[in-house]
């Protein structure tokens, strides 16, 4: 199995997928419990969840699911959110704070597959961000994610359908944060926040340099969007998921024609 799956685009937009892999080396699935062996904190139907609804858009899939690597997670280990319960370059447990593994990987261990897993997939998400930029001038990242909207682990309360993540506003122009939360927030039936529990991973900060003409935005959805249950076996609701695509096809195609102007600001 390849890290990545790339395909190429010649819109100014390029969806990054860091967490709708789902493959696991043998050795390493034989090593996780059980309850890790269901995969069952994959940001489930994503990649279909997106797919078809702008022309041209570049796409940048990691096949490996997080328990071998987290492709969101500073390759350093260090946390995205100090003081408050996330999970690591590898999982050592899951959203709800339940042990993953019967052997953890050790410090070289985690060394190895990141070089193995988690550098092919950045290298192939930098490289098709600066292809785009070098066709227009600029680049856009939307990041694609989904989490179960209740996890007492992680955050109180329940989710809103659409969280924005933008570090705060430094990782794209605001003219980029603001088209999209306005989108959302004009969604009828759906309920969203920017800059909430979820600021933006280390994707999302990494590469959203707007003065390098490359700008970042993640979206973080609710996964009662577009599932049937947000339990296994996460299957997906049709209904729910085109009632949802008609809002990220409003998004992806505002994006896009953003482009320009963004390309034209110092």
């Amino acid at each position: 199995m390849t890290p990545v799956t790339v395909k190429s685009g010649d819109s100014p937009l390029v969806l990054g997928l860091p967490h709708t892999g789902t493959f696991v080396p043998g050795e390493i699935f034989a090593r996780l419990t059980p309850l890790g062996q269901t995969l069952g904190d994959t940001d489930w139907h994503v990649d279909r969840l997106y797919d078809g609804l702008l022309d041209g858009v570049t796409t940048v899939r990691a096949n490996f699911h997080r328990s071998v690597i987290d492709a969101n997670r500073d390759p350093s280990g260090v946390s995205l959110y100090p003081g408050q319960n996330t999970t690591g370059l590898v999982p050592m447990t899951n959203f709800d704070g339940e042990p993953l593994w019967m052997e953890e990987p050790d410090a070289a261990e985690i060394e190895a597959r990141r070089v193995a897993w988690h550098a092919p997939y950045h290298a192939a998400l930098e490289a098709e961000l600066k292809r785009v930029r070098a066709i227009h001038g600029v680049a856009i990242l939307y990041d694609c994610h989904s989490i179960r909207s209740n996890i007492p682990f992680l955050f109180d309360g329940t989710l809103p359908d659409f969280n924005i993540g933008t570090n705060n506003g430094a990782t794209c122009a605001p003219v980029i944060e603001a088209v999209v939360s306005g989108i959302c927030a004009g969604a009828e039936g759906y309920s969203s926040i920017v800059n909430g529990r979820f600021k933006g991973g280390w994707t999302t900060r990494h590469y959203g340099r707007p003065a390098d003409k490359i700008h970042a935005i993640q979206m973080e959805l609710a996964q009662s969007t577009h599932l049937a249950a947000e339990e296994l076996p996460f299957a997906y609701d049709e209904a729910k998921a085109e009632r949802l695509r008609v809002h990220l096809k409003t998004i992806l195609t505002s994006l896009a024609d953003l482009a320009a102007l963004v390309g034209g600001q110092s």
